[in-house]
């Protein structure tokens, strides 16, 4: 890791934003100091009525992802080469991350409360589950599986607030839209300065970065909330149910999950790196026939969801 400690300044400073001239959660919601406070909250949750049950269920299991970052935070400074007590560096950008994150779940919990559809001790009960549970994504401490992990994960998450921007626009919530909308670019915002580490990697260490992209996929990206539960349930009962309920209404889906494979072996130039050994050749043919293979096998995998309550919605 120390050899890209001279690469971070400049990372930081083009893919973050200072907290002064960053959007802030009051900035999207109504002002409690406003005479217009009361009449602001009964035209929000106007528009929070007609929100369908699985886009409920999709916008809680997003909500409570977004507010699970003190299990990413540490695992993000502990990958191995991070020197979390430095105040720059890989550690700068860590909190950083952390600080801009940090704003999503704020946002989205203070709107979720006033919109009056949510239960929001049931969700509460699932968020604190979720942070206590952990999470295991299969990368170890090893600094280029991590990378590669949030990469894939910050454009899933992108994918999954960018549609339920669009789908709240359709249901007539334009201001759940604008929040969503915020949100999905602070996510391609970070996904870019993700990738970024990877291509830098790559020019550095070809045939090791080669090796670690092709064991996560392997391995396939699980979700940070893939151990969701209710109350009650055992660990990540709840994640299939909420996944389904994404694939539904085709916030996030099978396809998607291709599609971001695809761009990142055509972001990264895979098929161009050169100077790689033959273990690495081998893992470069793996993932260059990948998403083909995937894309066929996630068209026939299409199972019908099973039946579920949830006990997040009112």
């Amino acid at each position: 890791m120390q050899f890209l400690e001279k690469d971070m300044e400049g990372i930081v400073n083009e893919f973050l934003k200072t907290p002064e001239i960053n959007w802030q959660p009051s900035d999207l919601l109504p002002e409690s100091t406003s005479e217009n406070f009361s009449e602001d909250i009964k035209e929000l949750q106007a528009q929070c009525r007609e929100l369908p049950y699985d886009y409920l269920a999709v916008l809680v299991g997003d909500v409570i992802t977004e507010e699970a970052l003190p299990t990413y935070e540490t695992w993000l400074t502990d990958i191995e080469g991070i020197d979390k007590l430095k105040p720059e560096g890989w550690s700068r950008w860590m909190r950083l991350w952390t600080a801009e994150e940090n704003r999503h779940g704020d946002l989205l919990n203070k709107y979720l409360y006033l919109s009056g559809r949510i239960n929001m001790r049931q969700m509460e009960i699932s968020t604190q589950y979720l942070i206590a549970d952990g999470m295991q994504i299969g990368a170890a401490r090893d600094p280029y599986r991590n990378f590669v992990y949030t990469s894939f994960q910050e454009l899933a998450t992108n994918i999954s607030h960018r549609r339920t921007a669009t789908l709240a626009k359709q249901y007539g919530n334009n201001q759940l839209s604008k929040i969503c909308g915020v949100i999905a670019s602070d996510e391609m915002r970070h996904a870019k300065a993700y990738k970024s580490f990877i291509s830098k990697i790559f020019e550095i260490d070809p045939s090791e970065m080669m090796l670690a992209f092709e064991d996560m996929m392997r391995k396939k990206i699980v979700m940070p909330a893939h151990f969701l539960r209710q109350s009650g349930e055992k660990i990540g009962s709840a994640f299939t149910h909420f996944s389904d309920a994404a694939q539904r209404l085709g916030v996030y889906t099978t396809i998607d999950y291709t599609d971001i494979m695809d761009s990142l072996i055509v972001d990264w130039k895979i098929a161009d790196i050169t100077g790689i050994n033959d273990a690495a050749e081998k893992a470069r043919d793996y993932l260059m026939a990948l998403p083909d293979r995937f894309r066929k096998v996630a068209e026939r995998n299409l199972k019908a969801p099973i039946p579920y309550e949830f006990n997040w919605i009112k």
